[in-house]
């Protein structure tokens, strides 16, 4: 990714060849950088559980809302979208929990300008040596976790475990 993004990296060079940008844009260390960082990382598992799901839907359905003169977006919206909810959750779920620990995507690409909750456990366990607070932040997030986990295994989503 830092090949990519970098001052001398393949996006700005490619700019710059093309006459578009004079200077190189600042895409490291920041918020963009790092979202881009995650996406990049973490888009494997959105998709593996949503072709999945979507692989298993019957496409008699789909003709039928077609043969009923609905639009694909509203095939996609009322019938493609409410029978695939048990993969969109389950993406959901896949890439929320280990978003929330991420600490190296975001160190390497936001720097010292972007802080997540992982770079927070990680930067008190090794840089300011205070293990108690980076304890307590870690049980808390988890704490969190496993609240939204129940919350949601409660409401129906019982599919997911």
């Amino acid at each position: 990714m830092d090949v990519l993004l970098r001052d001398t990296g393949l996006i700005n060079s490619a700019l710059k060849a093309l006459g578009i940008i004079h200077e190189p844009l600042p895409l490291l260390y920041n918020s963009a950088a790092v979202f881009v960082g995650l996406v990049y990382g973490y888009l494997p598992f959105v998709v593996l559980p949503l072709y999945a799901t979507l692989e298993r839907l019957d496409k008699t359905l789909l003709e039928a809302s077609a043969d009923l003169g609905a639009k694909p977006w509203a095939t996609l919206t009322r019938v493609v979208i409410p029978l695939c909810g048990s993969g969109l959750r389950a993406a959901a779920l896949l890439v929320f929990i280990p978003c929330l620990g991420a600490y190296l995507t975001p160190d390497l690409l936001g720097g010292s300008k972007t802080v997540m909750v992982g770079n927070l456990i990680q930067n008190q366990f090794t840089t300011a040596r205070d293990w108690p607070f980076g304890s307590a932040v870690s049980l808390v997030l988890m704490a969190i976790v496993m609240l939204m986990l129940m919350v949601i295994i409660r409401r129906g989503g019982k599919e997911l475990i």
